[in-house]
């Protein structure tokens, strides 16, 4: 069953194209990729996804910043939520974490994890966080420490978990992989893994790093200057002979 469908995406920035006629479909329970190089679009394709795209255009317009257009339609679950208002997105079960893992510095793990879980029951904020810490015990261990103080992986461990107790149906990462060591993006991927196995949330997630990502995929897009070039399952791509040559150097 399709849970998400992006029609002909278009997102300006001014005249500066950043999506161009961009379309892809995801199945309920996938795991899906969106690969493709620094300013290829990503950050822009999951920020209109997540509803995300429309505040900014809103603070654009108020400060009389750049015009940001859309055009296109995103069908969630058979409903038009193109001009639908992220919070109404998230009540919805479509959460996105950013990239550049934004926590509250001056609040501690546990206090981060609660504050995502707002508009949950106290049971199912438990539930999940407990959860949470069995994916990434690293986190369990430093529960009382301030975000601020943790590393860039542990950080990015924060805000996946904290994606999770939003209690998703489809979660958006967007570069969970970005400026971590090989090790600290070898134990995100296997995580990732693990919670869509566990909990059969369908998962998109951006990344520029496809040598860990396409291995783990369902079906992935790769994406430059804004438009769709290649699209196939994991395995499609990395036998692909222009994806190894682009992202694999051989």
């Amino acid at each position: 069953m399709q849970i998400l469908n992006v029609e002909n995406l278009m997102v300006f920035f001014e005249n500066a194209l950043a999506l161009n006629d961009f379309s892809m479909a995801v199945d309920e329970g996938q795991l899906v990729g969106v690969i493709g190089s620094n300013s290829a679009g990503k950050t822009t394709l999951m920020n209109t996804l997540s509803g995300l795209i429309l505040d900014i255009r809103l603070k654009e317009r108020r400060r009389g910043g750049e015009r940001i257009t859309i055009y296109g339609k995103i069908i969630y679950r058979g409903e038009d939520i193109t001009y639908i208002h992220p919070s109404e997105r998230v009540k919805k079960g479509i959460v996105l974490c950013r990239e550049r893992h934004p926590v509250f510095v001056e609040s501690n793990v546990m206090e981060n994890l609660r504050i995502a879980g707002y508009l949950k029951p106290r049971p199912h904020i438990r539930q999940t966080i407990e959860y949470v810490f069995e994916v990434f015990p690293a986190l369990k261990r430093l529960k009382s420490r301030k975000a601020g103080f943790l590393s860039g992986g542990e950080q990015q461990m924060l805000a996946i978990g904290m994606g999770l107790v939003a209690d998703p149906v489809l979660l958006l990462l967007d570069e969970p992989l970005l400026g971590l060591s090989p090790m600290m993006q070898n134990m995100l991927v296997s995580a990732i893994k693990r919670l869509r196995s566990d909990s059969g949330i369908t998962v998109v997630m951006s990344e520029q790093f496809a040598r860990p990502v396409l291995p783990i995929i369902d079906y992935g897009y790769i994406i430059e200057n804004g438009m769709l070039t290649l699209s196939g399952t994991g395995q499609e791509l990395m036998d692909n002979p222009e994806v190894r040559a682009a992202y694999f150097g051989v």
